[in-house]
């Protein structure tokens, strides 16, 4: 099986449009890079203040890589339906309320990421007016993540609602290959 298909995550695939299966591989392997990137930076930070010569850039580093790595985890998980959504509401329920649920839900992660593209857009705007020290870097360099963040949670919530609305968002998911078998009561009564 290829790394695509193991970061791809195939489950509730009736919500998914297959031509941004490549956006989501880009935005995995991405938060890969920046969680392992963050992970560096603090163990070099510790070790450059332990050793008594502090790179005070490493915490600039650091927190940019934090923020974004926030961030576009936020949108892939939107995508991949990981995100806090109430899905234990939604999951329970069959037919039309489950419907109605699923809908409201997705209008509001849709309020959600209006505010994120709205509100993230004037923060980064209003960033070049502040300086990160002490590189002297504008601080918008840290915002300009969040409206990007938002139009990428608007889209795969777009994605989702209109599949959603034309597939139904009650399917049942195929089994996981990976997973261990299950084994009954009575097969293993039957076993030597």
């Amino acid at each position: 099986m290829a790394i695509a298909d193991k970061l791809v995550l195939q489950r509730q695939r009736h919500l998914k449009w297959r031509w941004l299966d490549w956006l989501e591989l880009a935005l995995m392997i991405l938060c890969g890079v920046l969680c392992f990137g963050f992970s560096l930076s603090v163990t070099a930070d510790i070790v450059t203040r332990t050793i008594g010569h502090p790179w005070l850039w490493l915490q600039e580093v650091t927190s940019t890589l934090f923020i974004y790595a926030i961030f576009i985890g936020t949108a892939v998980a939107t995508r991949r339906n990981d995100h806090l959504y109430l899905t234990a509401i939604s999951e329970a329920m069959h037919g039309v309320p489950r419907i109605i649920v699923e809908i409201i839900i997705r209008l509001i992660v849709l309020g959600v990421a209006f505010c994120l593209i709205w509100y993230g857009y004037q923060n980064y705007l209003r960033g070049f007016g502040s300086f990160r020290l002490p590189s002297g870097t504008p601080i918008a360099s840290l915002y300009a993540i969040i409206p990007l963040s938002g139009v990428l949670v608007g889209l795969f919530t777009i994605e989702q609602l209109v599949n959603g609305l034309r597939n139904g968002f009650d399917h049942p998911e195929p089994l996981d290959e990976d997973a261990a078998p299950v084994v009954t009561e009575a097969q293993m009564r039957a076993q030597p």
